[in-house]
């Protein structure tokens, strides 16, 4: 998920804010759009959710050549639907069946759509799956930006070295670390906000949450660092024109979707009430005892 006023967080010092006025307006729009279907849940949260799957395909479709009005691009589609009705509707080992199957679409479209289908199922997870659904999401949501916007930021502000010049040139090493930092300061405000009645001592809440955070950041640049590079094989600027001032949805989401996977599988370990990001060493070996069957 890119910055909400730059596809290239962390871009060098000195480069044109003329931009930054449409993005703004996009970015206000996706943030009432998504935090009106987040607060509602059920079918509005979810049907969002599908249809952005959908979105997302289309445009990795096309970034491979595949054209959605052939029947196999419609076919790729309708992967991407089925798939995300299935997780809607919480049939987590027939899910597996699509990314599974999805190799008949070759290599490049079949990890796009294990990517697309595990992040949309780990959304839902998050919002319809889990006691914690609204603070979980909008931790995931928030981390991401806040990442994002201060990578933007700082790299604007302080430029330096690149820190992947052949990979994506407007990104620098001091937009990293301020990312890194605007995640674990969002990590814990959120993790302060949501613990207000939790049975954790704050501290402990938010040492885990800042060490959660930090490493889900990590994670978001390493996403938005792969789709600029899928990009720049592909010899294309942006992935679509769906969102003006941004480009495409994977232009916008390329963070959040390395990053909610991530957030789903940690959520598994937490205990009953409790966020993915209260979860402790223990908590993990304890869920893998259990996995195990011990």
């Amino acid at each position: 998920m890119s910055s909400p006023v730059s596809p290239s967080s962390g871009s060098a010092k000195g480069s044109d804010w003329q931009d930054l006025r449409p993005r703004l307006i996009s970015a206000l729009v996706l943030i009432i759009v998504a935090a009106t279907a987040i607060g509602a849940g059920g079918v509005i949260y979810g049907g969002l959710i599908i249809l952005t799957m959908c979105g997302l395909a289309s445009e990795l479709a096309g970034l491979f050549g595949l054209s959605t009005r052939s029947w196999r691009g419609v076919l790729y589609l309708a992967w991407a639907l089925c798939a995300g009705i299935v997780a809607y509707a919480g049939r987590w080992t027939q899910l597996v069946a699509f990314p599974m199957s999805a190799f008949i679409f070759g290599p490049a479209l079949w990890c796009g759509n294990a990517i697309i289908v595990a992040a949309g199922a780990s959304l839902l997870w998050l919002r319809l799956g889990v006691d914690t659904g609204i603070w979980s999401v909008v931790f995931v949501i928030a981390l991401v930006v806040a990442s994002d916007s201060s990578a933007y930021l700082v790299g604007r502000l302080v430029g330096g070295p690149k820190l992947a010049p052949s990979i994506s040139p407007g990104k620098t090493r001091s937009g990293a670390v301020g990312g890194l930092a605007g995640a674990m300061l969002a990590g814990m405000l959120l993790a302060w906000m949501s613990n207000k009645n939790g049975d954790l001592p704050l501290s402990s809440v938010l040492l885990r949450s800042a060490g959660w955070a930090v490493l889900l950041g990590v994670v978001a640049q390493t996403g938005d660092l792969i789709e600029s590079a899928v990009k720049r094989r592909r010899g294309v600027k942006d992935s679509g024109t769906l969102l003006p001032g941004h480009g495409g949805l994977l232009d916008r989401f390329d963070a959040l979707l390395a990053v909610a996977p991530l957030a789903a599988l940690l959520s598994l370990a937490a205990q009953q009430g409790a966020g993915f990001w209260t979860v402790g060493v223990g908590d993990i070996l304890a869920a893998l005892m259990r996995m195990m069957g011990r």
